[in-house]
């Protein structure tokens, strides 16, 4: 039999994955709509393994012409077990020679980054990775 405090304990670990990604899926919303992102078209490059957490590099390359016809117009960046998913937002222009950015995040533990990059046509493209963690980067 199964202690009682067990039980709640066992019942709610479902419902916080639940409200992590309904988290995940309405700061993405927020940011690009209902827009239904297209896989591809953006290297992400980060560590396999992030041995601190406070310290994790990512670069965003999308692979874009960077004309007035054609460009990125955002780069916005999420992570998928972070208390706050939403981690940055870059505005673009097409006088921009690439759209490439490169930054430093803090992430708590194990989990994938996401990236969607909208087009100026309202095209949203999507790259993620997945980044195993050392040592929390948002401990206190």
């Amino acid at each position: 039999m199964i202690p009682r405090r067990a039980a709640l304990i066992l019942a709610a670990i479902p419902f916080a994955a639940l409200a992590r990604e309904d988290a995940l899926a309405a700061a993405m919303r927020e940011q690009v709509g209902d827009v239904v992102p297209e896989e591809g078209g953006i290297l992400l490059r980060a560590p396999a393994v992030a041995e601190n957490g406070g310290q994790v590099p990512v670069t965003v390359l999308v692979e874009s012409p960077q004309t007035a016809a054609e460009h990125v117009t955002a780069i916005h960046l999420f992570a998928t077990r972070n208390p706050t998913p939403g981690i940055a937002s870059f505005r673009l222009t097409p006088l921009l020679a690439r759209a490439e950015v490169q930054t430093r995040i803090r992430l708590a533990e194990n989990q994938a980054i996401v990236v969607l990059a909208q087009m100026n046509d309202g095209r949203v493209r999507r790259a993620s990775v997945e980044i195993s963690v050392g040592t929390g980067g948002c401990l206190s």
